[in-house]
């Protein structure tokens, strides 16, 4: 093999191991840190609380309305509609609501924009 395919196949390798960790990262954050917020609801409340922030992925269904449906290259930020700022400017709104349900989904679906945007940075790189 010649000294460029070789480095163009480690760099293929390294790619797609970076890849391997951006989608890591980016479900980790979906699924595993909204468990640890869900502690902040308190001791009787975590529970309840962690079904209603995994429950704020369903803002994904907007993807559905996008041509195609998925593209690895598209940052969501901006682009889908529950993902935009007027978006996060109502669920910024309902963190103001004394409801601690109310609260969960604010901080669900707020926490899901971030990690999204995480996604975006990752994405660039």
């Amino acid at each position: 093999m010649s000294p460029i395919r070789g480095a163009v196949a480690r760099c293929d390798t390294m790619e797609h191991g970076f890849d391997i960790f951006r989608h890591l990262i980016h479900y980790g954050c979906h699924l595993l840190v909204p468990l640890a917020f869900a502690r902040l609801f308190g001791k009787d409340r975590w529970r309840g609380a962690a079904v209603i922030m995994l429950a704020t992925m369903c803002i994904d269904l907007d993807h559905l309305m996008a041509t195609p449906v998925f593209d690895a290259a598209r940052c969501s930020i901006g682009f889908h509609p529950l993902h935009t700022l007027w978006a996060a400017l109502v669920y910024l709104t309902l963190a103001a609501v004394p409801e601690w349900r109310v609260r969960a989904v604010s901080l669900g679906c707020l926490w899901h924009l971030a990690t999204d945007f995480l996604d975006c940075l990752l994405g660039r790189l």
